[in-house]
């Protein structure tokens, strides 16, 4: 592949995959280094923890395409200093750590993983669910104090109780499937409607859902509207004696207020994965108000950290960059405009992102126009101020180049690639 800040040289067919560089940060699973190899990506780097600030800016210098998970923040700052990024790959469910918006405005495709993990967040959920209706938290810590607090009193069956699940997508509802097979009846809320899983029901509000609920799962975005989502009046209306888990994003609750609640016995218990300040690395210190709490289970950000689940995020995301690298395929970007194509066999293909303004559409064909390439195929799509074309043409590679260094100069051109 060529692209506008590597502009072919004279004699050079195709960006050779061998010199495409390639940067994974934070320990990303083996499966994805394998995959860009058994595809011909041999300049592969691996650093096992987070990257920030000018270290983080000058290990992206050169790279083509880099692969993230959570706490690496790509900036405008950032990805400024990336002058030859092309692709970024989030092996994670949140895209949140990525300045999107600049991101398509440099032309650079964002993917991530939204199901991999599924199955890993709802065992967890559902494990917590059954430890905390069991008072495990409390009879945990009063063993390492040396006590033997052997009694059935506040401890449960899940068998028979109500599970809440705020956020029905593909978590929240794979953890109602999981719970009905334990007995429990389930109610869920969404600001969207949502086709139920098994016999789980829609609540009639989310108060609603709090006030039934022996057990309150989040399963929700991070977004301006789920921030502080369960505040005072929400953990309020929960009924007593009931317990919360939150595994979504760590904004989403008021832990001052769920300290208070836990502190004086209303709630029974809570587990909380996702807070709104994590450490960067292992060696930095973590602080929660909910810590030193018997009634708190609190785990470091690994609802999805199972060794099958990051194989498979490994697998899944590789996969998309490498559909993109190879072929110009953006299927489920999430910040740019997804065309999905088939793989690339003919004799050139070339890849237009450009500003969505009018005309541009109309320069690019009278372009390719008053060559000598015919046109085989021609697949557009934009989304917001950004649009994307590629064209496949019969052209022989000195025609293609050619036809890719006028397309730079067209006024909104973004970025450019050319694929042999």
């Amino acid at each position: 592949m060529t692209d506008a800040s590597t502009p072919p040289s004279p004699g050079e067919t195709s960006f050779p995959r061998s010199e495409i560089r390639v940067l994974l940060l934070e320990g990303i699973s083996q499966t994805a280094a394998e995959a860009f190899r058994s595809a011909g990506y041999s300049r592969i780097e691996e650093v096992q923890g987070a990257l920030a600030g000018e270290e983080l800016r000058s290990a992206l210098e050169g790279v083509h395409v880099v692969g993230i998970r959570s706490r690496t923040q790509l900036d405008e700052s950032a990805l400024e200093s990336a002058r030859k990024l092309v692709a970024i790959g989030c092996y994670c469910i949140g895209t949140n750590q990525v300045d999107t918006a600049h991101a398509r405005r440099r032309g650079v495709p964002v993917f991530n993983a939204p199901y991999s993990n599924t199955r890993s967040v709802a065992e967890l959920v559902i494990a917590e669910a059954i430890m905390l209706l069991r008072g495990v938290p409390q009879k945990n810590m009063s063993c390492h104090r040396g006590e033997w607090l052997k009694s059935a009193a506040g401890s449960h069956e899940a068998r028979g109780k109500t599970l809440g699940v705020v956020g029905y997508g593909h978590i929240g509802s794979q953890v109602g499937v999981l719970a009905e097979m334990l007995g429990m009846r389930v109610i869920y809320h969404d600001v969207v409607s949502r086709l139920s899983l098994g016999n789980a029901e829609s609540a009639g509000s989310l108060e609603d859902l709090l006030r039934r609920s022996d057990v309150v799962t989040l399963h929700v975005p991070e977004l301006p509207s789920t921030r502080d989502l369960m505040g005072a009046r929400e953990l309020g209306s929960m009924k007593d004696g009931a317990v919360l888990i939150n595994a979504s994003r760590g904004q989403v609750v008021d832990l001052d207020v769920l300290r208070d609640e836990l502190e004086h016995g209303r709630l029974a218990g809570a587990a909380v994965d996702v807070f709104p300040k994590e450490p960067k690395a292992a060696g930095e210190r973590f602080e929660s108000p909910l810590a030193g709490l018997d009634n708190v289970l609190l785990t470091p950000h690994i609802g999805g950290s199972t060794e099958e689940a990051q194989a498979g995020i490994g697998r899944e995301v590789t996969e998309k960059l490498l559909r993109y690298s190879d072929d110009g395929s953006t299927l489920s970007a999430v910040d740019f405009p997804e065309v999905s194509l088939p793989p690339h066999t003919g004799d050139a293909r070339l890849l237009h992102v450009h500003e969505n303004r009018p005309g541009i559409m109309s320069a690019v064909t009278d372009v390719i126009g008053r060559s000598s390439a015919n046109i085989d195929a021609q697949y557009l799509q934009t989304l917001g101020d950004v649009g994307y074309v590629v064209t496949d043409v019969a052209a022989d590679r000195g025609a293609a180049r050619s036809l890719m260094a006028e397309l730079r100069q067209l006024e909104g051109t973004l970025r450019t690639r050319v694929l042999f």
